[in-house]
């Protein structure tokens, strides 16, 4: 185990929100302020970790993106896998994605991963889930398969939360060459779903019993979510996705509501052209916050500790490109302040979850990817 104590100068950026109109942005810096923040590394050597879960022991659970499930377990990583994962398209963007704990696993011992299911030619995102008996999953069965099919290994989306109502969140891409699906009701690309704990549409979805619409789904016009967390206060669901160049996003998300991807946008195709000449049309919802260029967000956790408590209340977001952590500092629902953490540090960052105690497990996106605690120093 290794421990640093990291000096972080926080470059800030203020954006506001008014309750009732869309999202603003500036990029005009405030006076950076330093804090110290120890972080220490309790595991090395995974293979491009992309999700983790705290079990009741304190045990973590951290999915490998090439399709191994691992397990830290009295501080040390277990050499050994954990058996019964299914096979897993470990392709482009695809493999083993997120893992989550039923809300009752204390009992029933439930895990669920999700991950890229099929061929090059034919591919989707997938849910199972299965019974953990500190080894191995037992009994493992299929609870969701995204529709269509498709041909492309990029934009699985693939984050999982719980709902207080034990209903289960999924995060679905637009599959990358299908942009337009994410506007399609009859098709999961492009879509946050909502279904029971075995895979049923949730009851209450805001397109239930409407013909030529999928009733899992909750919300569409999305390009690629990755991040997704819940205010247990308010109940907000926040999620951001991926732009392409520039145009990141993050989300309050609402049932039936249109994020608006493609049709608008505050990003442009990667050759520069653009893609829409619209980012505002009625019907369609504005960021809470928007970034330009890009800082590829892949995970997010709402704080609700007490570690760090200027931090709570606030959305932390793991960025790949931008090679930070990014704290969005909320105040009553709208953007107050943004600030960056552990930049200095040059790693991608994967994902991001709240441990028991308030401080905060970060997996780091790499071949020889690190799982990192961090706390006040």
């Amino acid at each position: 185990m290794k421990n640093h104590s990291v000096s972080l100068l926080i470059a800030s950026t203020l954006v506001f929100a008014a309750s009732c109109a869309p999202a603003a942005k500036t990029q005009a810096p405030v006076a950076a302020t330093a804090q110290t923040i120890k972080v220490t590394e309790i595991a090395s050597g995974l293979g491009f970790p992309w999700g983790a879960a705290i079990l009741p022991d304190g045990s973590i659970l951290v999915t490998e993106r090439d399709g191994r499930l691992r397990i830290i377990r009295d501080g040390k990583l277990v050499e050994a896998p954990i058996t019964g994962v299914p096979a897993v398209l470990n392709d482009g963007q695809g493999g083993l994605f997120d893992v989550a704990l039923h809300p009752d696993f204390a009992t029933n011992g439930l895990v669920y991963l999700s991950f890229a299911k099929g061929t090059k030619s034919s591919n989707h995102t997938a849910v199972v889930r299965g019974k953990f008996d500190g080894k191995a999953l037992t009994n493992v069965e299929p609870v969701f398969d995204a529709v269509p099919e498709r041909q492309t290994q990029a934009h699985f989306g693939g984050r999982l939360l719980f709902m207080p109502d034990k209903t289960l969140i999924v995060t679905l891409g637009d599959g990358y060459k299908y942009r337009d699906k994410a506007q399609d009701l009859s098709s999961d690309l492009g879509k946050i779903v909502r279904i029971t704990d075995t895979g049923a549409p949730a009851p209450g979805n805001p397109f239930e019993g409407q013909s030529g619409k999928r009733p899992e789904i909750y919300s569409y016009g999305h390009r690629n979510v990755q991040g997704i967390a819940r205010d247990p206060v308010s109940g907000t669901l926040y999620a951001h996705e991926h732009g392409p160049k520039g145009g990141d996003e993050v989300n309050v998300i609402q049932p039936g509501k249109n994020y608006g991807w493609p049709v608008i946008t505050y990003g442009v195709d990667y050759s520069g052209a653009p893609i829409s000449m619209e980012n505002k049309r009625d019907g369609m919802e504005q960021p809470l916050v928007y970034w330009v260029p890009s800082i590829a967000p892949s995970s997010m956790v709402f704080y609700t500790g007490s570690l760090f408590p200027q931090w709570k209340g606030d959305l932390l977001v793991t960025a790949l490109a931008g090679q930070q952590i990014r704290r969005v500092d909320l105040e009553n629902g709208a953007v107050k302040a943004q600030e960056t953490l552990l930049t200095e540090r040059e790693e991608r960052y994967r994902a991001i979850i709240q441990a028991p105690d308030g401080s905060l497990i970060a997996l780091t996106d790499d071949p020889e990817g690190k799982v990192l605690r961090l706390t006040p120093n």
